[in-house]
Order: structure tokens, then C-alpha cells, then sequence
């Protein structure tokens, strides 16, 4: 008998989950464009309904375009299942709807999307969630924060606006110490640069709109299950742990083991919240995530060439990007991101304010526009438009101080790139 081969990442992010259509021989996934599904008869529909048997019900909670496009994720981060949804912060939100009650504490790290600080900052409170901000330069902040009530950590693999990469594993070991979970979410890095299980991470979350799909033409986000946390341990968390009275009893640990969060996710949150992937946009992201190895090396070694050039420019004061030998961030790029440090990056232009809003407004290649992750080189001044709900204190904290200039470096030719901000800078 043939030895039985794992097929390789560039493999997996074209074939897994998919298979030709048993109804038509189609080779690319189907879009089921339909809200529901018939059942086989009575006894199935219950046995659906009840969790004793896995299949469709109703599209916003499972779809067989979105089931392929939640195997092919997991298979690319190492995980055992996954929940595709209708955004990155609805899937961030599911996740803790699923840790925490009224009055539990999340760790979260001080740099994120700005968009993540709005949402854990302000948004949680109405769940009554309470927000604990951390450091990931002095990890001391972490350990610090740690208390009774402390449902998980979140950090990102490389944190938006960019350029700083995270010490997962060192994060891991203070989760563990305090018997929480890690959450990671790894949009700018992707499953390609870095996979944060296997650096000790519990659950990854990404925001499939940036680099996964690629194209900037959906909206989505998905939740992996790593499989590793033991979600019975001291009765913390009992969404998982105790008898689930919405379905005779389960215990969905007990039952489910190890991809009993994805499925909480599923049947707990999206059931009931009911934030849902469109099929169309399930779709799009199975496209995109067929192309995301070639895409993301030729991002990462466009961002690198742009960051090396901008270091020399006399209008540019000083660059953060984790690809660069001498930043700060380097070694541990090398450790957790060894293919390349990702497409985004900052730098702080002379003239503070008034001068990074000159620059984006001059380009005429780059776009002018909030998100990351697309084919096409984007920009955007943070501290004027997605980071401007925070303080000053808080902008500078975050990464987005005034002087500070985003890039999300496309794959066009880095010449037309460089040429583009040349002219910009001069401006």
C-alpha cells in the first residue's frame, strides 16, 4: 500500500474541501444560491435540528459553498474546522459571545485594527464584556493583566496598521499559565506567512475581505478551531462545558471534542445572531484563496523593495516594516514569518498631519481607501480616517500617530509603485 502523502499548502489552497459536483461533473465549486434545504423526511429534520446528524438547514447557518471554503481554511492554518461569516468583526464577536458572560474580561493587545479597538473598546461593553488593553512590547502587561475573570487573549500575528509582528509563542505560554485561550488573528499574514498553531494559538480569526480573497470584492470573515484548548477545564466555560438546553442536553465538549468551538460558533452564535456568509461571497474567496501562495510571496517581496527605498527617501523620517534587517521587529519576522514580513507597512513622512494627508491625496496609481489585502496598491493616513475615533494617546499607542502613512503594497510592478510615491512625496 502506497505510503498516504500530505499534499503541500500551494495543494491545499486550490483542492481542499472541493470536489467535482456528484450532479454535474463541475470542477469548480457551486454557488448554492438558496436560502434552505429539503429534508429527507421527518426523522431527519429532527436529527439535523437536534445536532445528532451534520447537514443544511437553513444557508445562514450552513451552505455547501461555505462548507468548502471552511475546510480549505482549516486545512491551510492546521486547524480541525472552521466558521465562515459575514465579516471579520462578526467573527471576532461570535468568538467571544461564545467565551464570555456579563462581566468577563478580555486581554486584548494595544496594537490592532483600529476598527478591533473601536469594537472591543466600545461596542463589547454593551455585552457587558470588559476590555483589559496589554502590550505586546512588554509582555509584563499581559501577565498583569491577568485576573479571575479573564475569558482569552487576542493579539494580531502582524498588527494593522503594520510592520510589528507578535511573539505568539510567548503569549501562548501566559495563556496557558492562566488557563485561557489564544486568539490570533492572522488577516495580514495569512496561513501562507503564518501559522499561528503551531506557534500555541487556540483559535484564529481572519478577516477574509484583506488578503485571503485578494480582489477587494467581499466581505467575510472566518473562525478556525485549532482543537488543542480542553474547554471543560475548571468550568469556565460553560457555553461548551454544560448541558445546552436549546439541544436535549448536550454537552458540546463532551460531544464534539476537538472542533466542539467551531461548532459552538456555529450552532450558539450564528444560529442565533445570525451574521451569515453570503454563497456568492464564499465563492469569490474560494477564487481568491487558489492564488493566495503566489500572491502573497509577490506582496511580500514588493512591500520589501518599497520599505528599502523609502528608507532613503529625505521626506520619509522613518519606516516600520518587520522585512527589514534593522527593524526592531526583524527576528521576530524571521521566526514566525519566514517567507516574507506581508504587504503592509508604515512610515512617517516629514510635515507630521497636514503632510501625510498631502501625500494621499497626490497618488495616482495607489488608492486612496480603508481596506488592505487587494490586488492593487492601497493607502490611507490612519489617524485621519480609520483610527480617528481614538486619542491621541491611543493613535500613537496604536501605531497611527499624525505622521503616519499606511501602505497595503499591491502586485503591480514595484518600479510603478516606487515612481508613484516618488511623485507623491515630492508633492
Amino acid at each position: 500500500m502506497a505510503e498516504e502523502r500530505t499534499p503541500g499548502f500551494n495543494t491545499l489552497a486550490i483542492h481542499a474541501g472541493a470536489k467535482p459536483d456528484p450532479a454535474t461533473g463541475a470542477r469548480a465549486t457551486p454557488i448554492y444560491q438558496t436560502t434552505s434545504y429539503v429534508f429527507d423526511n421527518a426523522e431527519h429534520a429532527a436529527s439535523l435540528f437536534g445536532l445528532q446528524a451534520f447537514g443544511n438547514i437553513y444557508t445562514r447557518i450552513m451552505n455547501p459553498t461555505q462548507a468548502v471554503l471552511e475546510e480549505r481554511v482549516a486545512a491551510l492554518e492546521g486547524g480541525t474546522a472552521a466558521l465562515a461569516v459575514a465579516s471579520g468583526h462578526a467573527a471576532q464577536a461570535i468568538v467571544f459571545h461564545t467565551l464570555c458572560q456579563p462581566g468577563d474580561e478580555i486581554i486584548a493587545a494595544k496594537k490592532l485594527y483600529g476598527g478591533s479597538i473601536n469594537q472591543m473598546g466600545h461596542s463589547f461593553k454593551s455585552f457587558g464584556w470588559n476590555v483589559v488593553w496589554a502590550d505586546t512590547d512588554d509582555l509584563s502587561t499581559f501577565e498583569a493583566a491577568v485576573s479571575p475573570r479573564t475569558k482569552a487573549i487576542f493579539i494580531e500575528s502582524i498588527a494593522n496598521p503594520g510592520g510589528i509582528v507578535t511573539d505568539i509563542a510567548a503569549i501562548s505560554e501566559i495563556a496557558k499559565k492562566a488557563g485561557v485561550p489564544l486568539i490570533v488573528d492572522n488577516t495580514l499574514a495569512t496561513p501562507y506567512l503564518c501559522r499561528p498553531f503551531e506557534h500555541g494559538a487556540d483559535v484564529v480569526v481572519h478577516s477574509l475581505t484583506k488578503f485571503m480573497g485578494g480582489h477587494g470584492n467581499s466581505i467575510g470573515g472566518i473562525i478556525v478551531d485549532g482543537g488543542t484548548f480542553n474547554w471543560s477545564a475548571e468550568g469556565r466555560f460553560p457555553l461548551l462545558s454544560e448541558p445546552r438546553p436549546e439541544y436535549h442536553g448536550i454537552k458540546l465538549h463532551e460531544t464534539f471534542g476537538n472542533f466542539a468551538f467551531a461548532i459552538a460558533c456555529r450552532v450558539l452564535g450564528l444560529r442565533d445572531l445570525g451574521p451569515a456568509m453570503a454563497p456568492f461571497n464564499a465563492f469569490l474567496f474560494l477564487t481568491g484563496i487558489e492564488t493566495l501562495p503566489l500572491r502573497m510571496q509577490r506582496h511580500s517581496d514588493n512591500a520589501l523593495a518599497v520599505a528599502e527605498w523609502l528608507t532613503q527617501h529625505d521626506e520619509v523620517t522613518w519606516v516600520s516594516y518587520a522585512g527589514l534587517p534593522g527593524d526592531r521587529y526583524h527576528n521576530l519576522a524571521k521566526r514566525y514569518s519566514p517567507k516574507g514580513a506581508g504587504a503592509v507597512l508604515t512610515f512617517g513622512v516629514r510635515g507630521g498631519h497636514e503632510a501625510g494627508v498631502k501625500i494621499v491625496e497626490s497618488v495616482e496609481l495607489f488608492s486612496h481607501l480603508a481596506n488592505i489585502g487587494d490586488t492593487r496598491s492601497l493607502i490611507i493616513h490612519p489617524s485621519s480616517t480609520t483610527h480617528s475615533q481614538l486619542t491621541d494617546d491611543a493613535k500613537a499607542a496604536s501605531g497611527a500617530g499624525p505622521e503616519v502613512v499606511r501602505l497595503s503594497v499591491g502586485l503591480e510592478d514595484v518600479e510603478d509603485i516606487i515612481a508613484d510615491l516618488d511623485q507623491a512625496l515630492k508633492a
